[in-house]
């Protein structure tokens, strides 16, 4: 027979493992009488953790948002991934969440039992994450975003297009994509009568959240996803780089991310990629580290840059064996 105190940790894990409990179910389960249930969720209930109970045939117990946050029960797994998560949003692309994710962690680390704690060093020793690159977007901005999206609000705000230009957008708002270096938010846009993918670090200053709005059938069959790799990729403008790679379109379509670049087949062995030419010292890098053997198209200023990395690495290996 479990103490009081115990049961009523094993009260809240179980009811925090579903969205409801049959009474008799939850009583069979802790093996105790119903009566004993009802105490321990009173109890429950002054500690301030939020749990509705419901009378009659289906009736039983669910546990329920509240006014605070009260103390929640995680398995040896579940503490593992919230601490990876925590500690990959400290060096993530997200603004504003880096010392909140460290505070967040070292909360979690002091609680933890003393075999989670030595698994977690182990990943933090054996973890080292990339320096950020990309653009970073504001917490604040996603958390506002992401309501939107949810409860179907219209959402204004300034922004500006891939050459600089700002105009003032009100759209409604569908959902977010995370492509790994950027996030967009897709929404449909009544001005331009159609679906359009906004990037987020492009957004000036804070959104302002409307009226309602009807939903819609999502793009891309409902894969935001997909419909945003799309999207990406028909929206190449500017000048184009164009590099034959001489491996299958199969093979290299599942180490180049759609967001990336646009591939195309030539023949069994070798297809086209296109991308944009914004970031070329960044291509010509990621073109060496592919490691699959590549003949440029166009533009020849990406020729160029590769003739000059050529060089510089053909100088560092003078006199090497």
């Amino acid at each position: 027979m479990l103490s009081s105190s115990s049961r009523l940790l094993r009260v809240l894990s179980l009811l925090q493992t579903r969205s409801h409990w049959a009474g008799g179910e939850l009583a069979e389960r802790l093996e105790v009488h119903p009566r004993t249930l009802r105490r321990d969720i009173d109890r429950l209930r002054q500690l301030g953790y939020p749990i509705h109970a419901s009378s009659g045939v289906a009736g039983g117990y669910a546990f329920r948002a509240g006014q605070a946050l009260p103390p929640l029960m995680l398995d040896d797994e579940e503490a593992q991934a919230v601490a990876i998560a925590l500690r990959i949003a400290a060096a993530g692309t997200v603004s504003g969440v880096e010392e909140s994710s460290l505070r967040a962690l070292v909360k979690l680390e002091q609680v933890m039992p003393s075999r989670l704690r030595r698994r977690i060093d182990a990943l933090r020793s054996a973890i080292s994450p990339m320096q950020r690159t990309g653009p970073t977007v504001d917490a604040g901005m996603l958390a506002t975003l992401s309501a939107a999206c949810r409860d179907q609000l219209q959402a204004s705000f300034a922004y500006r297009d891939g050459k600089g230009r700002s105009t003032t957008r009100r759209v409604e708002p569908q959902g977010l994509v995370h492509t790994g270096s950027r996030w967009y938010l897709v929404a449909w846009d009544p001005a331009r009568d159609d679906w359009r993918t906004f990037r987020i670090d492009r957004v000036d200053g804070a959104a302002t959240l409307g009226a309602h709005f009807a939903p819609r059938s999502a793009p891309g069959g409902g894969d935001l996803s997909a419909y945003v790799a799309g999207a990406l990729a028909a929206a190449v403008e500017g000048e184009q780089a164009r590099v034959v790679l001489h491996q299958p379109v199969e093979v290299m379509s599942k180490r180049i991310p759609p967001a990336a670049a646009l591939l195309e087949p030539i023949d069994g062995t070798r297809c086209l990629m296109r991308c944009g030419t914004h970031e070329i010292d960044s291509l010509v890098y990621w073109l060496m580290a592919l490691e699959v053997e590549f003949e440029v198209l166009d533009p020849p200023a990406l020729v160029g840059r590769l003739r000059a990395a050529g060089e510089r690495i053909a100088r560092a290996l003078v006199g090497k064996a």
